[in-house]
């Protein structure tokens, strides 16, 4: 069995299984399946942290090697711009189609609820809580804060919001490197390079655990919901899908099969691995290197544009989270009877393009981000209650489209740079 095939098992599975045991055997009735949970929570946040533990080490000696290499053949600035380009395209395409679909469907209208009890609910709270902190802020930090005054106390902060800092310095030191080192063979790119292989050697262990970790995560999520977790919100829940399928097979399908003259079903099927992954983890930084594998092995793009453009759309091309931060407020002004006018839904689908390159690559990074679009066009913040129950789902979905923008442009780029180009780049091999 192929190892894609093992992963949909596991997933496919972890549902069935878990929405069986969620109406025969609750937790209450028994108790022992407190037990079950916590052994699949274990199996699970194991896996996930053989990966998370390599993200870092991956992510620094990825985009040092791509910055690096790109910079010695001064092909940086034309992969960097057409990685922009790519990526402002499609995230606008994203969001203009996600508001576009919720003022068509008004998910939003008619909906019955108790703001009162919406505005005590814990999960608003901690929002509001990050919010009020976030607000505090001077403008210009926004921009200082992307300089780390310490790199190395970012990489020990990566996943509580320095990652982004982290890949500024990264960038710099790998295109600062591509214009000191001026031997071939240099030790301290060949020490970046034993570093890259072998966080993918612990990412293959990892592989081994997959299929049971991907279970118990899905189990886990499934046994706590139950198939009734989309019944308050249902109708936005399948606006929000509706909009992630088109962004993926009729927007990312047109631009595959338009700039980079590809199929782009067999496209979407090469990368099927890196779509489980980032569907059952609700993470695009836990699915960077099985999407680097994926790029590099089954797609054969080349390392150097594909280093350089998945380790930086990890966090700086969500086209999902943007596609959803736009659908989300306009939902909820709907919901609590306020009209956004044309020109505040522009600074909606704007803030979205922005919030999607700016948001966390790790499960719920969007929640705080759609709490300040929320506040900036008169949305009672509280509303914010309504969609916690289907956060984590529609997570999964998002991610999964974040991860797929981000092999989309890898390609599109790739397409671009000429075999010539690739060889003719001193210190790559081809």
């Amino acid at each position: 069995m192929k190892q894609y095939q093992k992963l949909l098992l596991g997933f496919v599975l972890g549902i069935i299984v878990g929405l069986i045991a969620y109406y025969s055997v609750p937790e209450k009735t028994y108790p022992f399946m407190k037990t079950v949970t916590d052994f699949c929570t274990l199996t699970g946040a194991i896996f996930l942290k053989l990966i998370f533990m390599v993200v870092v080490p991956l992510l620094v000696s990825a985009l040092i090697l791509g910055v690096y290499e790109l910079g010695k053949g001064r092909d940086l600035g034309k992969v960097a711009s057409k990685s922009l380009i790519y990526t402002v395209a499609l995230s606008t395409i994203a969001a203009l189609l996600a508001i576009t679909l919720t003022n068509v469907l008004q998910p939003g209208v008619g909906l019955e609820f108790d703001p009162e009890a919406l505005a005590r609910n814990q999960g608003v709270l901690a929002i509001n809580k990050n919010v009020a902190a976030a607000q505090d802020k001077a403008w210009y930090t926004y921009i200082t804060e992307l300089l780390p005054q310490n790199p190395i106390d970012s990489a020990a902060r990566a996943f509580s919001g320095e990652l982004i800092p982290l890949m500024v310095f990264t960038l710099m030191f790998g295109y600062a490197l591509s214009l000191v080192i001026k031997e071939k063979e240099n030790p301290l790119i060949k020490m970046f390079e034993t570093v890259f292989d072998a966080s993918l050697k612990i990412i293959d262990w990892a592989m081994i655990l997959a299929p049971y970790g991907i279970f118990a995560i899905v189990f886990n999520t499934t046994y706590r919901m139950g198939a009734g977790f989309l019944a308050n919100v249902a109708y936005f829940a399948g606006v929000v899908v509706l909009s992630l399928l088109i962004q993926q097979f009729v927007v990312y399908g047109l631009f595959l099969k338009v700039f980079a003259k590809t199929s782009p079903w067999q496209f979407f099927k090469d990368c099927r691995e890196a779509y489980v992954y980032a569907f059952s983890t609700a993470s695009s930084n836990a699915t960077l290197p099985i999407t680097l594998e994926v790029a590099e092995k089954t797609l054969k793009l080349p390392s150097k544009v594909s280093r350089f453009v998945l380790t930086c759309g990890a966090s700086a091309n969500q086209n999902g989270s943007g596609l959803y931060e736009g659908a989300v407020v306009l939902f909820l002004a709907q919901a609590f009877g306020v009209s956004l006018s044309f020109d505040q839904q522009i600074v909606v689908v704007l803030t979205a393009v922005l919030g999607g390159v700016g948001t966390a690559g790790v499960p719920g990074g969007t929640l705080p981000v759609i709490a300040i679009m929320c506040i900036n066009v008169g949305v009672p913040v509280e509303g914010m209650g309504l969609i916690l129950g289907v956060d984590r789902f529609l997570d999964m979905c998002r991610t999964t489209l974040n991860v797929s923008g981000d092999l989309v442009i890898a390609k599109l780029v790739s397409s671009s740079v000429t075999e010539e180009d690739i060889h003719n780049t001193p210190g790559i091999a081809s």
